[in-house]
């Protein structure tokens, strides 16, 4: 169901960044095509290196190619470009920033800029988790027709135990083809 399709995965700073490098070797296995962007925050816990080696494309994080010839990463081509973009781990931040219009990053203005379905597997401490603010945030995003993978309960980095945990590779896979066989099976 991934097979050729045009995957864009943002990574925010969290430590469940970690669980992106798996993410991405699953929809590379699947035959999907992935761009990673990574927000500035998001490579203190994963490295452009690997995940540019595992998706066999460059990483991008920033408006302009850091080639001194001043061209850019043109964040429309890039929202019309994807069949879905997905968000995870997304932070509380970047949540914010989504739910609010706040554009001050590559990603935030791929979000703003895509047509495709989009699909956020939130990461976060459970108080964080559970402040209305955050709260407030989710729902927004759900009622913009985003598809919100809810975080699962367990073991946090913080050692509390909770809800905050980002939505497994595989869960987030599941999700992903079961949202492109629904798809294809209307055009069928």
């Amino acid at each position: 169901m991934l097979r050729q399709k045009r995957i864009i995965l943002g990574v925010c700073g969290s430590i469940a960044a970690y669980k992106a490098a798996l993410l991405t070797r699953l929809l590379v296995k699947a035959e999907a095509e992935v761009q990673v962007i990574l927000t500035a925050s998001a490579s203190a816990f994963i490295t452009p290196l690997t995940l540019s080696t595992l998706s066999k494309k460059p990483v991008l994080s920033e408006f302009t190619k850091q080639n001194g010839t001043g061209e850019w990463h043109n964040h429309v081509e890039l929202g019309l470009w994807a069949d879905a973009l997905v968000i995870a781990p997304v932070s509380a931040n970047t949540l914010a920033k989504l739910a609010n219009g706040f554009c001050d990053n590559l990603l935030s203005a791929v979000y703003l800029s895509a047509r495709c379905p989009v699909f956020l597997a939130p990461a976060m401490d459970l108080d964080m988790y559970a402040h209305p603010a955050v709260t407030a945030n989710r729902q927004k995003l759900k009622s913009y027709g985003n598809t919100l993978l809810e975080a699962g309960y367990g073991e946090l980095a913080s050692g509390l135990v909770g809800l905050g945990r980002m939505a497994e590779p595989e869960e987030i896979i599941d999700v992903l083809q079961q949202h492109f066989r629904l798809a294809d099976s209307r055009f069928a």
